[in-house]
């Protein structure tokens, strides 16, 4: 019998204006617990998604093995699962992304670690479809990806230190498909050149530890626009954050969530984020965290019992 706990961060994509090419790794995790003393394969999921994700071997994070072991040309040895979720689905905080990482450092360890993490990352952006997510739910940090034909190259960016991510997140979910399906097939050369601008300057002001670039750097004409038609509270929730004193305010991914980037005025960004959006008639919750460096990773294995 072999026994493997696994931790895996939330995660939020685009930062504004950093379309599909920057994601980073926040202080909010899913705790996977695999054990190979099993007469069959099973999945039980406890926390978000109980009784909503597949709990057989449809599962994500069972599926995620499953690909990696083929990739090792391996047979997979029965396994259950325990999946302890703390990251809420479809509010654009990776839980994909969390579910697809956890269960390849697991299926990774299980194997003597016979990949890399670039190797799990190539693997990872395969099964999610788009790197973002997964390249922090991976590699941990603030990630800036750029695909080129099938090659993932990835750069981390560092974060200024006590920078916390104050987090609303809504009861409505936004699911991926809906919140692409409002985007524009074509965008003006003013567009990109505005996207390009602040995507350059929020990785400058991060890297330089200029938190007061944010503001204008987390903004975007790309995708933030478009998905305000399916989510109208989110201006006046922006605006509420901006005003409490936030660095910068952004949709975390494709929504719901709203997250801004605050130091020592968190909790007062984040009263007057819920404030707003209760006086906006959306319900939800707000959360308090940070960014962290650590990606999907093992807290604790016993291979040999």
């Amino acid at each position: 019998m072999a026994t493997i706990e696994v931790r895996a961060p939330a995660t939020t994509a685009n930062l504004g204006p950093g379309f599909d090419c920057l994601g980073m790794a926040l202080d909010l995790w899913n705790r996977l617990t695999v054990t190979t003393d099993a007469d069959a394969a099973s999945v039980a999921v406890f926390g978000e998604g109980e009784g909503e994700l597949e709990a057989d071997t449809r599962n994500l994070t069972y599926r995620a093995m499953e690909f990696l072991y083929a990739e090792a040309d391996a047979t997979m040895p029965p396994v259950a699962l325990r999946c302890d979720n703390a990251i809420p689905l479809s509010r654009g905080l990776g839980s994909s992304a969390a579910a697809i990482a956890g269960g390849l450092v697991a299926a990774n360890t299980l194997l003597g670690g016979a990949f890399s993490s670039s190797d799990l990352l190539e693997m990872a952006a395969t099964m999610e479809g788009h790197p973002d997510n997964v390249a922090a739910a991976v590699h941990g940090g603030l990630q800036l990806v750029v695909m080129e034909g099938s090659q993932l190259y990835t750069a981390p960016i560092r974060v200024p230190p006590d920078l916390q991510a104050v987090l609303f997140i809504p009861e409505r979910r936004i699911a991926t498909v809906d919140a692409r399906r409002v985007l524009p097939r074509e965008v003006s050369v003013a567009d990109a050149v505005y996207n390009m601008s602040r995507a350059a300057l929020l990785v400058a002001g991060m890297q330089s530890n200029h938190p007061e670039y944010f503001s204008i750097a987390t903004q975007d004409r790309l995708h933030q626009p478009y998905r305000q038609s399916i989510f109208p509270p989110m201006k006046v929730i922006f605006a509420a954050a901006r005003d409490a004193g936030a660095w910068g305010v952004f949709l975390s991914g494709s929504g719901s969530t709203i997250l801004a980037l605050a130091q020592e005025r968190a909790m007062t960004v984040a009263y007057e984020m819920f404030d707003a959006a209760r006086l906006a008639g959306v319900d939800g919750r707000v959360e308090v965290t940070q960014p962290t460096e650590q990606g999907a990773h093992v807290v604790a294995a016993n291979l040999n019992s």
